[in-house]
């Protein structure tokens, strides 16, 4: 789809902004699923625009199939409220990581840290689960072809529109 996504909902907008739980998959040509974590997200253009950071080492795998597929889902999840949006994208780009990503990185890991903090985790837990070797981040740079709610409940499933 090259139409650009219209405006996400503004509590889908303001969670991924805040900085949550982002998780990335992609498949082989078999169609076996690759899955990773990300360490960082960054958000431009109320949405239409989405950069996930990815430890290289432990994303092998996913990066390779993104690269061959050209095709990726993400999952925005606040552990919080289990608000969940879900994108699809055919318009992936892998690039290195710049200087002006690392304040997005800081304020991704504050985030998270309140997140578990809020469902009874310690900070440390963020610091495990986004942990990564410095120098080793790559950014997967995305514009949504396609979203949905997640969120469990009657919606789940439903494509997301701006309204």
């Amino acid at each position: 789809m090259d139409k650009p996504l219209p405006p996400l909902k503004p509590e889908f907008l303001a969670m991924m902004a805040k900085g949550v739980s982002l998780m990335l998959c992609s498949c082989d040509p078999a169609l076996t699923p690759s899955v990773m974590r990300a360490v960082g997200s960054r958000i431009e253009d109320e949405g239409r625009r989405i950069t996930a950071y990815l430890g290289r080492a432990q994303a092998a795998q996913l990066l390779a199939d993104i690269a061959s597929s050209g095709r990726l889902a993400a999952v925005f999840s606040q552990p919080s409220t289990h608000l969940t949006v879900q994108f699809k994208s055919r318009r992936v780009r892998i690039r290195e990581t710049r200087e002006d990503d690392g304040p997005h990185l800081e304020a991704y890991l504050r985030s998270m840290e309140q997140e578990v903090a809020a469902v009874g985790f310690a900070p440390v837990c963020a610091h495990a689960l986004l942990a990564h070797a410095p120098g080793d981040l790559v950014a997967v740079e995305f514009e949504p072809d396609e979203a949905y709610d997640q969120t469990p409940g009657p919606q789940a499933g439903r494509q997301v529109s701006a309204h």
